[in-house]
């Protein structure tokens, strides 16, 4: 009788605290989704800058999409840093299911929302009849839509194949279809832009979601290997975190002359976002250094789970207000 109630205890314990991990996931994605479809309004007011057609819409589309491109590339990422674990192997698919099918399959329909946009030529579509399908192949804008749309439809088939790593290729299209997207022809030195959008946008992918797997690795293997694990992505994100910010800092100049940018964080729409992102970004910058610590310091390694969890949730916010900042008017170089 003692070990039944103590099993039966133990057991509406975890089912409990899975309850509560749930609800507060469901609570994060809900405050994520509002920051991209409430931001555009909030960032404008008072800056006297018109707000585009459905530009909350087109904000929450483009997170789904950054939210969709870091899960899949994150898993390759981890699971390849695994093979360089002492002990440690790749987590077996049915032991740690894959997110990447769903990922895929979410990305393609913010793609898909997107390209629709485009086909109307930036409008939000009214019907179906609106949109141009053909008219996607005739601007650059178009092609480069269709290749996301193309490119997350690979992916998904490649998640799901014998080798899941093949992915790498379409999801890379998708981060190429990206960076020259934000960097029209018509924007000075439009290359440079773009490579500094791709490089940014690749180490952001592999921080977030390589953090996010790594995180689940270790919830299944609570084991030396798995703290090696955790302990050897660390190292990595402290290079990746110096690339973004590199990266970052050189894109907001270009945008953004050191000579105006102080008046621009706070008078534009751009700026006020982009603001709001660097805090987050200091948020989590200190949360990584307080799980470093721990992982390294403290007398159980485990511990470090904690302000990695809050680190994966501050990096949710930071998606969506990148994917917010795509939907808001770029900055005019004064």
């Amino acid at each position: 009788m003692t070990l039944t109630r103590s099993a039966s205890g133990a057991a509406g314990t975890t089912g409990r605290a899975g309850a509560g991990r749930a609800v507060a996931v469901l609570v994060l994605v809900a405050l994520a989704a509002l920051i991209p479809l409430l931001g555009p309004s909030a960032a404008l007011h008072g800056t006297g800058e018109a707000e585009a057609p459905g530009a909350g819409g087109i904000a929450l589309l483009r997170t789904v999409l950054f939210a969709a491109l870091c899960v899949p590339v994150g898993e390759v990422f981890v699971n390849r840093l695994a093979r360089s674990v002492p002990g440690a192997r790749t987590t077996p698919p049915d032991a740690l299911p894959s997110w990447s099918p769903w990922a895929a399959a979410a990305g393609f329909l913010a793609a898909l929302g997107l390209a629709s946009v485009v086909a109307t030529g930036n409008l939000v579509p009214g019907g179906l009849s609106d949109i141009d399908v053909g008219g996607l192949y005739a601007s650059r804008d178009g092609k480069l839509a269709l290749l996301e749309v193309n490119a997350f439809l690979v992916a998904g088939l490649c998640a799901v194949s014998r080798r899941p790593a093949t992915q790498v290729l379409p999801l890379a299209a998708v981060i190429v279809a990206e960076a020259l997207r934000a960097h029209p022809t018509t924007e000075h030195d439009p290359l440079t832009g773009s490579g500094l959008t791709l490089v940014h946008l690749t180490c952001a992918a592999l921080w977030v979601g390589g953090l996010l797997h790594a995180l689940r690795v270790l919830r299944l293997r609570r084991d030396p290997a798995g703290t090696a694990l955790l302990g050897l992505y660390a190292r990595v994100a402290v290079v990746l975190l110096a690339a973004i910010t590199a990266t970052g800092v050189c894109s907001s100049l270009r945008r953004m002359p050191p000579g105006t940018i102080l008046e621009q964080l706070t008078a534009t729409a751009y700026g006020r976002a982009l603001l709001a992102k660097v805090l987050l970004v200091a948020v989590v910058a200190a949360l990584a250094l307080w799980a470093r610590r721990r992982l390294h310091r403290a007398a159980d390694p485990l511990t470090a789970c904690t302000p990695a969890r809050a680190e994966v949730a501050a990096l949710g916010l930071v998606v969506a207000v990148s994917g917010l900042l795509t939907a808001l008017p770029v900055p005019i170089r004064w």
